[in-house]
């Protein structure tokens, strides 16, 4: 009963209105009814609570004496639904990182894009382990994704370890 519910609960988001990010690609076209914007890391970091770590950052530059660009730029898409999606880019525009928070659950296999099937082999082997019994969390060397919430508010975030720009933890990916 229970891989039956997993199961659903997968379908369901297969289901789920579409959001526009590929981990480990290029940015995808914002869907219809979608509105986005360009952030820098630092407006981003502000806007969700997460300034030290920028302070960290621009601490680091300032102490090489360099003045770098931003290590990444964040495009934050509202849906239709009003589930808002930050991709994380690289200065090259790969998708290193994604978040999302609101009231419904974005399409996670769009999300992921190839890293999907490792995430739902992670959650299944969690739940198999009677170490999970929610959406999951799963943390291995190719990608983390932590997700959880329950109806009309879900979040989550999602990275590529090794594709985390000098200076940037997981724990920036919100």
């Amino acid at each position: 009963m229970f891989f039956a519910l997993f199961f659903a609960l997968s379908g369901a988001l297969l289901a789920a209105s579409p959001a526009h990010a590929a981990l480990g690609g290029a940015p995808m076209p914002a869907p219809a009814g979608a509105s986005v914007s360009i952030l820098s890391a630092a407006s981003a970091a502000a806007a969700n609570g997460n300034a030290p770590a920028v302070a960290r950052a621009a601490a680091q530059g300032a102490a090489s004496g360099a003045s770098a660009p931003a290590a990444y730029t964040v495009q934050q898409t509202t849906l239709a639904s009003g589930t808002v999606v930050r991709e994380y880019l690289t200065q090259s525009g790969t998708v290193f990182a994604v978040a999302w928070d609101g009231p419904q659950m974005p399409n996670l296999a769009t999300l992921l894009g190839s890293y999907f099937p490792q995430y739902t082999a992670g959650v299944k082997a969690s739940h198999a382990a009677g170490l999970v019994r929610g959406p999951g969390v799963v943390e291995n060397t190719n990608v983390v994704v932590h997700s959880g919430g329950h109806m009309g508010a879900f979040s989550g975030q999602a990275w590529l370890p090794q594709a985390l720009p000098a200076g940037v933890s997981g724990a920036d990916i919100q």
